[in-house]
């Protein structure tokens, strides 16, 4: 145990962790001895003979799992990016102990009596805003994780949250193993007509790893849709890949996940009715900004009907295009991605590939994205390359104040492996506080296909928009400024987490920035003026079909999660409830499928994180637009703004209320208004 790196504070700047020497057989002991060290701590604060005070209570309580919380980052944070067998085995035989842990902790009656007793006597305890805020905070996650239940009760609850923690690794693993398992062997070169040669050399390399050498393997994304769908010319090849997809999860076999679904949301919906909630929705959104289940259904009843009405607007200028080629066949999910691509470049004389030169991956990152954050909040930049690497594809880099303070790392993960899971997310090592002296440490992740050694790699349009979306995320996280952890960076309402990511997707197509970073990568010559001019005249193009899919998949989850227990479908009744819930919200639009199906929706099966919550990226898009509003109002890429911006949102939190924060912040509520003009859902369909 002495010569487990996880057991003791890192050595390195920042408390870095120590990825060059933490191996497999480090984690479990290292789980096993944090929680133990944890109880012990809950246990001198739930028995101290002395009358509960904030400090020896909720004070103490922040400080409590110090080890465990270190273990957790450094394993859960790695098991997304470069898991392997062993790994996904600690997983398992870690979710339900984890469970039980917290259960321990949350169902203590005597440490609740402490709390609840400070809960009651607040206003007379003198504290400031951020401590009072603390207090209230502990005290509704205690009720609301069952502090209040009977013992009976209690038990019931108890063996739920075990079971559910296990229901979520297994499907979290079912997804990862059934996407690598579903790539798309393709046998010959004149298959991928359409296709670049960078990604052509990237399928032989990837089908020479699988055993295949001649061959060519296409690899899936997490999400439904699939980026070659929208160059390969070969339809029956396209179809293949998009019923790859679709089907996933789903066609029997060990990684069927369907069997796991109608179970866990039985379960979810029984414990939200053992803590006095309608359905696990209303649980969920009860601390969210939205509130309540009627408040999201109102949003999306008023946008999915002008969504859906664009996105059959443009699958008739799809079918047109078809019908014009003499293809002789109707529109079909697997067409819509290389149509979508000849309608722009007719009408606007524009193909996305067009600017793939310009948006060289480093290019992206440096002159982009780490260029936009110095102009706004005059933040710099330095390589660390003396940091020990997770991964050899990852960078860290030392993030400094403009007065040359220092202030966070940050790693960037950008390529794709069959080790690291689907889509692009942040995380955090090291969380920032004032109580424990510590400077945050955050991470960016994406799926960014790697090309064969000594070729670039050029980026999509939506490629370089997450990057810059993610690095929203890694901006809350670095600039947080708060005492306690428990409010550390993006540790507020899920449904406000999206905002300041989605605000900072604003500057990749600012025009200072833009002209800094897209640059083709073989003269250096800047994105031309016309293509410029075309991409923002192409802005709201195909919204009908971003729009359309993404409601799919939040309506699905909220469906799911609006059931009683009775409700609940068995098994082989998964995908019929998933289409008959689209049906109901008039989201069934064949050619357009969810961006995610229900069984390999990792976001709300495989955790408890955006479970009733998918629809916190359209709900936080209403601020992120009222906000992209105030800039442009107010001067758009000013040092003046981003202090503002950076003081008055990012540096507070979860210290203080979000909707509130905003107020402060815009002056004003924000208005849905601005979010119907970007999608184009303001505008006439005919």
């Amino acid at each position: 145990m002495t010569d487990n790196p996880l057991l003791t504070e890192s050595t390195l700047p920042y408390f870095f962790p120590h990825f060059d020497r933490i191996k497999d057989e480090h984690y479990a002991p290292a789980f096993i001895a944090g929680m133990g060290e944890h109880r012990a701590e809950i246990d001198l604060i739930a028995n101290n003979p002395e009358a509960p005070t904030f400090e020896n209570t909720i004070t103490a309580l922040e400080r409590a799992g110090q080890t465990l919380g270190r273990v957790s980052r450094v394993f859960f944070g790695l098991s997304g990016t470069i898991t392997n067998p062993a790994m996904q085995k600690t997983e398992k035989e870690m979710a339900p102990k984890l469970a039980a842990h917290g259960d321990a902790i949350r169902l203590n009656a005597a440490l609740f009596q402490r709390i609840s007793t400070l809960f009651d006597n607040r206003e007379s305890l003198g504290l400031d805003a951020e401590s009072d805020r603390l207090l209230e905070r502990y005290y509704k996650d205690f009720i609301r994780a069952g502090a209040k239940l009977n013992e009976e009760q209690k038990t019931a609850l108890r063996a739920l949250n075990a079971e559910l923690a296990t229901i979520h690794t297994n499907i979290a693993q079912n997804i990862l193993k059934e996407t690598n398992a579903s790539a798309v062997l393709v046998e010959t070169r004149e298959e991928l007509d359409g296709m670049s040669n960078n990604a052509i050399a990237a399928a032989a390399v990837a089908a020479k790893a699988a055993g295949h050498e001649g061959k060519f393997v296409i690899r899936l994304l997490n999400t439904t849709g699939q980026p070659a769908l929208a160059s390969l010319k070969n339809r029956a090849l396209r179809q293949r890949l998009h019923e790859a997809s679709v089907t996933r999860n789903s066609r029997g076999g060990e990684f069927d996940n369907t069997a796991l679904i109608s179970r866990l949301v039985r379960l979810r919906s029984e414990r939200a009715a053992l803590l006095g909630y309608q359905h696990h929705a209303a649980l969920q959104l009860e601390e969210q900004t939205a509130r309540t289940v009627d408040a999201v259904n109102a949003l999306m009843s008023q946008l999915a009907p002008p969504a859906v009405a664009n996105a059959r607007k443009e699958g008739a200028d799809l079918q047109a295009v078809i019908d014009a080629e003499g293809g002789g066949f109707q529109l079909a999910p697997w067409d819509w991605a290389i149509y979508t691509e000849k309608v722009r470049k007719a009408r606007y004389d524009f193909d996305g590939q067009q600017v793939r030169p310009y948006y060289e991956m480093n290019r992206v990152l440096i002159d982009g994205v780490f260029f936009a954050a110095t102009k706004l909040y005059g933040i710099t930049f330095q390589e660390r390359p003396d940091l020990p690497k997770y991964h050899d594809d990852t960078r860290i880099f030392e993030v400094f104040n403009e007065d040359g303070s220092p202030l966070a790392l940050f790693i960037v993960d950008w390529y794709a492996r069959p080790s690291k899971r689907g889509g692009a997310w942040a995380n955090s090592y090291v969380a920032q506080s004032h109580l424990f002296g510590t400077k945050p440490i955050s991470a960016n992740h994406l799926n960014i296909p790697k090309p064969p050694a000594g070729e670039p790699t050029l980026l999509t349009a939506d490629e370089v928009n997450t990057a810059f979306h993610e690095f929203g995320h890694a901006l809350h996280t670095m600039f947080s400024d708060v005492k306690y952890p428990r409010f550390a960076g993006t540790s507020v309402p899920r449904d406000f987490v999206e905002f300041p990511s989605q605000v900072n997707e604003m500057w990749a197509n600012w025009p200072e920035i833009l002209q800094n970073y897209a640059k083709h990568y073989q003269t250096g010559e800047p994105l031309p003026v016309a293509m410029l001019e075309k991409i923002q005249a192409a802005e709201q193009f195909n919204e009908g079909f971003r729009t359309t899919e993404y409601l799919a998949a939040t309506l699905v989850d909220l469906a799911w999660h609006q059931l009683m227990p009775d409700e609940v479908p068995a098994p082989e009744a998964v995908m019929a409830f998933e289409a008959a819930a689209l049906a109901r919200y008039g989201v069934n639009y064949d050619a357009v499928p969810p961006r995610y199906r229900s069984p390999y929706f990792n976001h709300i099966f495989a955790s408890n994180g955006y479970a009733a919550g998918y629809y916190s990226y359209i709900w936080s898009e209403v601020l992120d637009a009222d906000n992209v509003d105030w800039f442009k109002q107010n001067g758009g890429l000013t040092r003046a703004n981003g202090d503002r911006y950076r003081a008055m949102l990012l540096s507070r939190g979860g210290s203080l209320d979000a909707m509130q924060m905003y107020r402060d912040f815009a002056g004003r509520k924000p208005n849905v208004k601005h979010l119907l003009d970007r999608r184009g859902l303001n505008a006439p369909t005919e």
